[in-house]
């Protein structure tokens, strides 16, 4: 029986769990946000 603390919380899509749990889906977004985050730190230095 769920508490009442839990009672709205949304459960995630098959989708989104499997999406938050595909390895290579994992390893390209930390590629692109490490790309992303170098961009902006090499604009931040000119």
């Amino acid at each position: 029986m769920p508490s009442a603390k839990h009672a709205h919380v949304i459960m995630p899509t098959r989708w989104t769990v499997f999406m938050r749990t595909f390895f290579p889906w994992q390893a390209w977004r930390f590629v692109a946000i490490n790309l992303k985050m170098l961009g902006v730190i090499r604009r931040s230095h000119d």
